[in-house]
């Protein structure tokens, strides 16, 4: 992919940065902060719902953590094994990941807008990896590298959340509950049609 120097360390550092930043919840006690803050001690209290919520965010920091670097050509052709087993390992954490996240999304702050965003995303990120796995199953490395590009537009919706959280009050005086329901969807919407710009422009070659 051709993309500038500048843009290509940005993309790393942020997908880095926040693929990191779940693994705090497994050292710090984050239940009356961050995401967890705006839960009820009844929910916070379930089972399942634990489970499903920090399957969600480790598993989804382990996808955004390795994903970026399929991108590399020159990193990819050199690697290609690793570039296998990289990417066994993103998809497997993506269902995973996926899969809790549609569960944790009927119980996001807000009201149903703010869920059907959530939920949609878990979805879409879902069909996509699997349409990239079943595409390199299928030896169609074209289509895979367009399904990837999705894919991973979509993983980063971790990162643009965490951009769009602390803004979008900001600017317009929102309460938590109002911004939150607006990033539920501006948190992958715009990445997934910037996806779209990208896999347009860009030469993709086998």
């Amino acid at each position: 992919m051709n993309i500038k120097k500048p843009t290509w360390v940005l993309f790393i550092v942020l997908a880095i940065s926040i693929g990191i930043y779940p693994f705090i919840y497994l050292i710090v006690d984050m239940k009356s902060n961050g995401l967890l803050g705006s839960k009820s001690q009844e929910l916070l209290s379930t089972t399942i719902y634990n489970i499903g919520f920090y399957t969600h965010i480790i598993l989804g920091g382990v996808a955004l953590l390795i994903g970026w670097s399929q991108f590399s050509k020159k990193w990819r052709l050199k690697h290609i094994k690793l570039h296998r087993t990289i990417g066994e390992t993103y998809i497997i954490a993506v269902l995973l990941s996926g899969l809790a996240g549609l569960y944790i999304a009927f119980y996001a702050t807000g009201a149903l807008e703010t869920k059907l965003g959530f939920g949609l995303l878990a979805v879409l990120w879902l069909i996509t990896t699997v349409l990239a796995y079943t595409s390199i199953k299928n030896k169609d490395i074209i289509a895979h590298q367009k399904w990837m590009i999705r894919s991973y537009a979509l993983c980063f919706a971790a990162v643009t959340l965490r951009l769009w959280m602390p803004i979008l009050p900001a600017i317009f005086n929102l309460k938590f509950s109002e911004s939150y329901a607006i990033i539920s969807w501006l948190c992958w919407v715009p990445n997934l049609i910037f996806a779209e710009i990208l896999i347009r422009r860009i030469a993709i070659v086998k």
